[in-house]
C-alpha cells in the first residue's frame, strides 16, 4: 500500500521484518528494494483495515513467500499475560520513526519485527516485488556501502544477531492471533 499520509508533517505506520537463518551462522534476509534501489529488510505500510500484526503476515508473503506459520518470532523473555477482550500482539524489537526520504518532511512510524526461519520460502514472491534476496552475515552487514543499504538497516541488522539472539526467545509465531478485537 502506498502512503495513506502525504501531508509535511504526517506520520505513516509501517512495519518491517528482520529474518534471520541462523545456520551455519547468522544471516539476515535482505532485498534489493525495487523503488529504492538499495538492500533492505522486508516491509510495509499498514493499511488502514488491519492490525501491524496482520501487515506483517501478508507483507511476509508478498515480499519473501514465507508463510508466518513457517517463521519464529523473537520475543523477550517476559511478556504480558492475555488481557480479557484484548488480542496481544508481538513486541517488536524497536519502535521508531523517521523521515522518509532525504530532506522529507513526511515521516514514518515502523514497528520492526525480528524473526527465525530454518527452511526455505514456501511461494514465490508476489508480482511486482523483487525476488532480488541477500542472505547477509554479519560481517556482510558491516561491509556493505551506503549505497547498498540504509545505516538503519545494517545497524539494526548487527543488533539482532548481537543482542537480541542471545537474549530473546524464539516462539511459534502462532502464539499470537491474526484476529481483530471483537
Amino acid at each position: 500500500m502506498a502512503h495513506l499520509h502525504t501531508e509535511p508533517g504526517q506520520y505513516d505506520l509501517t512495519v518491517s521484518m528482520y529474518v534471520i537463518s541462523t545456520q551455519p551462522e547468522p544471516r539476515l534476509l535482505l532485498h534489493q528494494h525495487k523503488v529504492l534501489h538499495k538492500l533492505m529488510q522486508p516491509g510495509g505500510h499498514v493499511e488502514l483495515t488491519e492490525t501491524p500484526w496482520q501487515c506483517v503476515a501478508h507483507e511476509l508473503v508478498e515480499e519473501t513467500g514465507f508463510d508466518l506459520d513457517q517463521l519464529q518470532i523473537l520475543q523477550p523473555m517476559i511478556r504480558p499475560p492475555a488481557l480479557p477482550g484484548d488480542v496481544l500482539h508481538p513486541q517488536p524489537i524497536c519502535l521508531r520513526s523517521f523521515p522518509y526520504g532525504s530532506g522529507s518532511t513526511h515521516f514514518h512510524t515502523d514497528l520492526a519485527f525480528g524473526f527465525i526461519a530454518d527452511q526455505e520460502p514456501r511461494h514465490p514472491v508476489g508480482p511486482g516485488e523483487s525476488d532480488q534476496f541477500v542472505w547477509a552475515s554479519r560481517a556482510d552487514l558491516i561491509s556493505l556501502s551506503p549505497n547498498a543499504t540504509y545505516e538503519d538497516a545494517r545497524t539494526l541488522g548487527v543488533f539482532i544477531i548481537d543482542e537480541i539472539l542471545p537474549a530473546w526467545q524464539a516462539i511459534p509465531t502462532a502464539h499470537f492471533s491474526l484476529d481483530t478485537p471483537a
